[in-house]
């Protein structure tokens, strides 16, 4: 027998000191992102599903959940995941010419959680730059990633760098079914699933294939690669940008930790290039992850040169340490003006003041009241408890 109370599987309400940390930090990072030059952007939680599932594979059609528009007849989808609403956007409602930023903060769902502890509505906040091919944007938005980290109180993470392209030089040719299950062998790196879904391959193929799975470390990793995998334009053009990316991420964060993994696809299969997941110690899973994604947009009638980013609201607040309650000021209630007219001076000056409500005042507060409103010689003023 179900409860009235009760929340499906994964789903939580968002209680009073983690509701008030999640929306602290969210203004915080919208004004990071504002810093930058991005303007925000609010999409709707539901959208057509042709246009929801633009560009993306199957992983993100399962993990939609999906409705029937009783208005129109059409299948409605719940968004999973923002940026292809933000690229719509972009390319149909902006439609600029130059260099566009792009910010982004609200609920997603998703109908079975990405990993065993996750929440199936994350709060996304995300950045996207579109118009730019060069790795200037890719810098751009791996350092207001890292920015925003360090504005939650998390300092510098791991950031694991990859690239999508080794991956499509070698599957370049193979028949669509094949390549799913090789996909799926890389995100889970399997070595023996990936020899079975690489067994109908030329052997030199399926060696590649095995040997990309390999190719996880430190920068070193690029030589390795540029001598152990097959030459191609794709693969010298991935290698050469990581190298770019990591010497300029080097010279402005001197002590930021940074790994290689070619086979990493980052969740997701939309990437063209370079992609990202930042790491924070005691953390199993990854708090932002990004990349390049120029095919996004195709699907809307426009395709531009697009890099973005995002990361989980609520699982970024969990993996800060909590901080002391916000200091306010305790007050009696009363109807006497002066009384009155202090408490609303003082909120509006940016004070916490709380009321203490008739017949309630022996019990606990939820806010750190560090000082007083007293009446002192016939003066509302404020005292240190």
């Amino acid at each position: 027998m179900s409860s009235a109370w009760l929340l499906p599987e994964h789903l939580a309400d968002v209680l009073p000191a983690q509701a008030r940390r999640i929306e602290e930090l969210r203004r915080q990072l919208l004004d990071l992102a504002r810093s930058y030059g991005c303007e925000l952007v609010v999409p709707p939680l539901l959208e057509h599903l042709d246009s929801l599932l633009s560009g993306h594979g199957q992983a993100q059609d399962l993990r939609t959940f999906k409705l029937v528009d009783q208005l129109s007849g059409r299948s409605l989808g719940v968004r999973a995941d923002m940026t292809p609403q933000v690229a719509r956007i972009d390319a149909h409602l902006l439609n600029r010419k130059g260099v566009t930023r792009l910010c982004y903060c609200g609920s997603v769902v998703h109908t079975r959680p990405s990993s065993p502890l996750a929440s199936r509505e994350p709060l996304q906040f995300g950045v996207e730059v579109y118009g730019h091919a060069g790795l200037e944007a890719d810098l751009e938005v791996i350092e207001l990633a890292l920015d925003a980290l360090e504005t939650a109180g998390l300092g510098l993470p791991l950031l694991d760098l990859g690239d999508a392209r080794p991956l499509q030089a070698l599957l370049a040719g193979v028949p669509r079914p094949e390549q799913e299950a090789i996909r799926v062998a890389m995100n889970v790196r399997d070595p023996v699933a990936l020899q079975a879904a690489s067994a109908a391959l030329p052997s030199e193929h399926a060696q590649a294939l095995r040997q990309l799975l390999e190719l996880d470390g430190g920068p070193e990793v690029l030589a390795l690669a540029r001598r152990t995998l097959p030459d191609s334009p794709q693969l010298r053009a991935a290698l050469a940008d990581l190298e770019w990316l990591i010497d300029h991420l080097q010279r402005t964060h001197p002590s930021l930790r940074i790994s290689l993994d070619l086979a990493a696809l980052v969740g997701n299969d939309y990437y063209t290039g370079v992609c990202f997941s930042a790491f924070v110690d005691g953390q199993p899973q990854a708090l932002a992850r990004g990349g390049r994604y120029d095919e996004v947009g195709a699907a809307f009638g426009r395709r531009r040169p697009a890099a973005g980013f995002s990361l989980d609201l609520k699982a970024l607040v969990q993996a800060v340490p909590a901080g002391e309650l916000r200091a306010a000021i305790r007050a009696p209630w009363g109807e006497e003006a002066a009384l009155r007219q202090t408490v609303r001076r003082l909120r509006q000056e940016g004070e916490t003041v709380v009321c203490v409500l008739p017949g309630h005042e022996d019990e606990g507060e939820e806010y750190a009241c560090d000082r007083e409103l007293v009446l002192q010689d016939g003066q509302w003023s404020v005292r240190s408890l």
